[in-house]
């Protein structure tokens, strides 16, 4: 089925996270959360008023209702998602460790969203959008996901879509060799690259430096490279030179997902056609709300929160 007025596509792994207040070994209660670096993104773009789908597999049961509900409940299109019978949802144990570490360890290994191949994308691609979203995760679920991730990323750059690529490095899914051999010549469909410092090599020649591994990525056709910088902002690259924007100082309590909220951020101020700081400044705004609040997505703002983190003391309580 297709999904047409589409802002942002997004494909990818959706996963049920289950979360502790404290170590895992000890036992205790787990809440139900929904998670997955695409589904992050959608939610944020969603919550600005932006039309997002996700694309997909989910489990034929209950945990796949769940991924089902949490997603439609905000406004992101799942009419594209295929539901499959024979493969389990993944699954992922988050505990707070301490005050300052979190540990993630996952069960997703056969998982339905793994599953994912070309054909699920089909429908949902031909429907069009604007922006294409992409992260480095998806092709290192297996073969069929890698594939499905390289097709989608060649027919949307073919249909004159806008593509975004994440990184997103995850160690536990495959070697750096492993990646950079897949997202090298996927960044090459990308007009919008994301990645953190130490992960630039991934889609770049390695052996340079920052300065040098960007003009390789504009050098191939990228039109802008964000390096998220964490705490101390981010900077943008585009062919004209390089912009920086501190964060938001705030209280953090859960830094998962403040990435993907950067990204959000980001594509919708591409979407809105707001200059780069002001992009930058909507990026960096909705990272500082995502570290403000546990779980993924939960704490990240609707369109008219987005000045509530600008402006007012710490502390503040608005009546």
């Amino acid at each position: 089925m297709t999904v047409p007025g589409v802002e942002v596509l997004t494909l990818g792994e959706a996963l049920v996270s289950l979360r502790s207040a404290g170590p895992l070994a000890l036992g205790g209660p787990l809440t139900m959360h929904l998670a997955g670096a695409e589904t992050n993104v959608a939610i944020g773009l969603a919550r600005l008023g932006h039309r997002s789908a996700w694309v997909g597999r989910v489990s034929d049961d209950e945990l796949g209702e769940f991924v089902l509900r949490q997603l439609r409940a905000e406004g992101v299109a799942t009419e594209g998602v295929a539901r499959d019978p024979d493969r389990p949802a993944g699954v992922m144990f988050l505990e707070r460790r301490t005050a300052d570490l979190t540990r993630v360890r996952y069960h997703r290994a056969g998982s339905a969203g793994s599953a994912l191949r070309p054909d699920d994308l089909a429908g949902p691609l031909a429907a069009g959008a604007r922006v294409l979203h992409l992260s480095g995760i998806t092709p290192a679920l297996s073969d069929s996901a890698r594939q499905a991730t390289e097709y989608a990323a060649r027919q949307a750059a073919v249909a004159g879509m806008t593509v975004s690529l994440d990184v997103n490095y995850r160690a536990r899914l495959w070697s750096r060799d492993a990646a950079r051999a897949v997202l090298t010549p996927l960044a090459g469909y990308a007009s919008i690259v994301i990645a953190s410092a130490d992960e630039l090599d991934l889609v770049a020649e390695p052996g340079t430096d920052e300065a040098g591994m960007v003009a390789a990525l504009l050098d191939r056709g990228v039109q802008t490279v964000l390096v998220k910088l964490g705490s101390d902002g981010a900077r943008a690259y585009t062919p004209e030179g390089v912009r920086e924007m501190a964060a938001v100082p705030v209280t953090a309590v859960d830094t998962v997902g403040a990435g993907d909220a950067f990204t959000a951020g980001y594509l919708s101020g591409h979407l809105d056609g707001l200059d780069l700081p002001d992009r930058l400044r909507r990026a960096v705004a909705l990272g500082a709300f995502a570290v403000t609040a546990h779980g993924d997505w939960e704490g990240l703002p609707r369109r008219d929160e987005l000045s509530l983190l600008t402006g007012n003391a710490a502390g503040t309580t608005l009546r």
